[in-house]
């Protein structure tokens, strides 16, 4: 007897708002590295010095996604204009113990990580800086997985807080009005949230349904945003890949952040790359086998926030739109107008990956690869797409 077919899973739904328009903010304790990463990512100068509370507001930018795909197809095309996909950035000011409670300067900071999508935890693991000073840490001590809890247990105090001021009211208009539906509906699902986050544990890793994520992403609580985890080496160890709290944290994260991704690095090797001639900086990769990881960093942090894009290409223009993952192609067309999604007909799609190993659109559709795609299609990462639509004056079909 044939093995019964697995199921397939259901997609997840997506926590956060929904649009594209959507941004990645880096945290931490103070003084573990984050304005001299951002400034790496950004290639823009924003106070980084060795002592604590350098940043007091956030630092916005937008970082180009590194994308191969996107440089091949200017060279095949040679358009008069280049637009790539873009990563927003924000450099958020540390946190510090307690700042649930106002510790610090912690209910703004709170605010500011509130007003971003996804996170970027910046710990460090080394004792110096890279001209050999004691590096001073806000704890005393370096203790990376320890400095992870701090920030974890003031994100969750606050959502907690936040949640139980949200229920009060809630459960007085429910005792007014125990017919409304929506309103029981929605305390359920707080009480569910609260008990699960009043446990320890984060709210984006709940088995929730789509009426509690609507509820989830009404709340826009910190613990629903996703994260990538950034561990900031001394060069020294990243040039021999090894630091005593590199397996403590692999473990920490494993155990309590299932599924998200941990990237170490160096930030005092990656700003004395970023000061090298091209020569230098070749013969330096070359000479230590060493490899960039901002590249990777902005890579992941766009992924994390659960986005993908597709091309349009011609001789005016190549352009990346970035569009959330599982958007329909209507919703996709919809980024490059409004008039687009109001009046989509069809979308003429094919992909990168056919037009790289078939060499060209001519080649594409020869091989029948070059599609009429419906209101239905699930764009994919990498397609180029050609988008068909028809509005009135009325912003009618004819």
């Amino acid at each position: 007897m044939p093995p019964k077919k697995k199921e397939e899973e259901k997609p997840r739904a997506l926590l956060g708002r929904p649009g594209n328009n959507v941004k990645a903010g880096l945290v931490g304790l103070p003084n573990v590295g984050k304005s001299t990463t951002f400034n790496m990512m950004c290639k823009m100068s924003v106070p980084a010095e060795n002592f604590p509370f350098c940043t007091i507001d956030p630092t916005e930018s937008r970082v180009q996604v590194p994308d191969p795909q996107f440089t091949e197809l200017i060279g095949a095309f040679k358009p008069k204009s280049e637009v790539p996909a873009v990563l927003t950035v924000f450099d958020i000011a540390g946190l510090v113990k307690g700042a649930s409670e106002g510790a610090g300067l912690g209910n703004a900071f709170l605010s500011h990580i509130s007003a971003t999508d996804a996170l970027f935890h910046i710990c460090r693991t080394y004792e110096e800086t890279a001209d050999g000073d004691v590096a001073t840490h806000v704890e005393d001590t370096v203790d990376p997985v320890r400095d992870l809890e701090i920030i974890a247990n003031e994100l969750l105090q606050k959502d907690i807080a936040f949640v139980e001021s949200q229920r009060g009211p809630l459960a007085k208009e429910v005792g007014r009005d125990g017919k409304a539906k929506d309103k029981k509906d929605k305390l359920a699902a707080t009480d569910k949230i609260l008990e699960w986050i009043k446990s320890g544990k984060d709210a984006r890793f709940g088995q929730w349904s789509s009426k509690e994520v609507d509820v989830l992403n009404e709340y826009n609580l910190l613990t629903s945003k996703p994260a990538l985890y950034l561990v900031n080496m001394s060069e020294k160890d990243f040039l021999r890949k090894k630091n005593k709290h590199l397996p403590k944290l692999h473990a920490w994260l494993t155990e309590n952040r299932p599924g998200e991704k941990m990237i170490p690095y160096s930030a005092a090797m990656e700003a004395k790359l970023l000061e090298m001639e091209d020569a230098e900086k070749a013969a330096f990769l070359e000479e230590t086998k060493a490899v960039s990881q901002m590249d990777k960093i902005v890579v992941e942090g766009y992924h994390t926030l659960q986005l993908i894009h597709f091309y349009t290409c011609g001789a005016d223009e190549v352009k990346c739109w970035t569009i959330r993952k599982g958007w329909k192609a209507p919703q996709a067309a919809g980024t490059i107008h409004t008039d687009f999604e109001r009046g989509f007909i069809k979308a003429e799609v094919y992909s990168y990956a056919d037009w790289k190993s078939l060499g060209g659109v001519d080649k594409v559709k020869e091989a029948g690869k070059y599609r009429t795609e419906g209101k239905e299609y699930v764009v994919n990462d990498g397609d180029v797409i050609f988008f068909k639509f028809n509005v009135t004056a009325e912003g009618k079909k004819k």
